[in-house]
């Protein structure tokens, strides 16, 4: 239930008021009097005020003002029959969201009191997500900064060769690749390799806010831009200079927004929100996306022209699957984070369990890997990580894997049935009719092991 303090010094008004906010669903507070009205909003701190200008101890505009400056955060609507355009004009401009005329029809006021209310929550709600994103980012910062990149197949030696070569110039770079490769590690190592890794790198995941929010993160805004702008905030591109400004996911950027952000790119300058003001752009581009270029292209999600300037040099990660060769140096590198987080000794792996771990498809790439480590780690409590320590899907023969991974290739119920069928027989060939063994292998109980035998129609002689 939204709170509302109201302040005017006619009684009529004030119960008037309070009679039809409470039947509306709020929770209401009168105040007859500037003075009263501010001890009021500082003790039950509400989410809007309505506020008379005509108060018999102090000017309106100046309690208004007041009010903004004491508590930026409430809401304030003036309600008054001194309409001149002068004060409609100066209480916009001390940061009123509304100037109401007196007589006033009830309608209107509550239609103007649900938007205020509605952008006020749009302003917690960035808030919030501002703080969230800022202690992921440290997260994720501290975490990245032990992990060094490693790499032992070729086509990796290859791009890493290629970074270190990019790094020290100011090229645009484009990293793409499958979800969960680790293009972010490597945008972090073009940053380190860099002429300026002594600058910021400056973040902004275009997937993770709300389209409407991306410009005001990006360029940032001046004190009154729009409601609830109580403050200047710099943004990430100032917030970058000097450093490098890595835009993830770049193709969700907003089509309108990508022409804006073009533009800056070419004449390294840019303007915040409802500033007049121009400031240099000073950034190292590094961008990454995780959709197919030419797709995004063809369906208009990245304009090619932006694209275009993104591509000075284009740096495609290979997906897990494909480098199987990284496995074991990043499973023991994953390993040792994780036991070292957990006070752990750091294990080793069972061959067996190296062997599953190189054998699986890996869907989710190289973050799919470390939760896998971080699992069986969880679950290790001697020296080695076996097989029935890693995670179920991957205990599945590599034929049961790829009906659970494709569910909906055209595979009807009864060639699932026959794959099972088949996985369960190799499972047990495998373990040379060993039930309790090919259970494990396949990462179910032993009498559900017997139950689909019996399904099957298998038996062992």
């Amino acid at each position: 239930m939204n709170k509302i303090v109201v302040i005017d010094d006619e009684r009529p008004v004030l119960l008037t008021l309070e009679a039809l906010l409470k039947r509306n669903g709020y929770a209401v507070q009168l105040a007859g009097t500037a003075s009263a009205g501010l001890s009021l909003i500082e003790k039950v701190e509400p989410d809007l005020v309505l506020q008379d200008l005509g108060l018999p101890d102090a000017p309106g505009l100046e309690t208004l003002g007041k009010i903004r400056q004491l508590h930026p955060e409430v809401v304030v609507i003036i309600i008054t029959a001194q309409d001149s355009l002068s004060n409609a004009i100066e209480s916009i401009k001390l940061g009123a969201f509304h100037f109401i005329s007196k007589p006033y029809a009830p309608e209107e006021l509550l239609n103007v009191m649900k938007r205020a209310l509605e952008q006020r929550e749009l302003v917690k709600d960035r808030e919030q997500l501002m703080a969230k994103t800022a202690e992921l980012s440290r997260q994720l910062e501290e975490a990245q900064q032990q992990l060094a990149p490693v790499y032992t197949s070729r086509r990796m030696r290859e791009i890493n060769e290629l970074v270190s070569r990019v790094a020290p110039s100011d090229a645009n770079v484009l990293i793409t690749g499958e979800s969960g490769v680790g293009k972010e590690v490597v945008a972090n190592q073009i940053h380190r390799l860099s002429n300026r890794q002594s600058g910021p790198l400056v973040k902004l995941n275009c997937a993770a806010f709300p389209q409407n929010m991306i410009e005001s993160e990006l360029f940032g805004y001046v004190k009154g831009a729009f409601t609830g702008a109580a403050n200047d905030f710099p943004g990430m591109i100032h917030e970058a200079a000097g450093g490098t400004l890595f835009l993830d996911e770049i193709a969700e950027m907003p089509r309108d927004l990508q022409t804006r952000f073009l533009r800056v790119l070419q004449e390294r300058e840019f303007r915040p929100l409802g500033s007049t003001k121009t400031i240099k752009a000073d950034f190292r581009l590094v961008a990454a996306t995780n959709r197919p270029v030419p797709d995004a292209l063809s369906s208009g999600t990245l304009r090619q022209d932006l694209y275009y300037r993104l591509k000075t040099f284009q740096i495609e990660i290979p997906p897990l699957r494909e480098r199987r060769e990284d496995i074991p140096s990043l499973a023991l590198l994953f390993a040792r984070r994780f036991a070292t987080q957990m006070s752990k000794p750091e294990p080793q792996f069972a061959p067996e369990a190296f062997q599953f771990l190189i054998d699986y498809n890996w869907p989710g790439n190289v973050r799919e890997l470390q939760n896998a480590i971080e699992h069986s780690i969880v679950l290790c409590d001697g020296d080695a990580v076996t097989v029935k320590h890693l995670p179920r899907e991957l205990r599945m023969p590599a034929i049961l894997q790829a009906a659970v991974a494709n569910p909906s290739n055209g595979d009807s119920t009864l060639k699932l049935d026959a794959r099972e069928r088949e996985a369960i027989l190799q499972a047990l060939a495998q373990c040379h009719g060993n039930k309790k063994k090919a259970a494990a292998v396949l990462g179910i109980h032993r009498p559900t092991l017997y139950s689909k035998m019996k399904r099957y129609g298998i038996e062992l002689k």
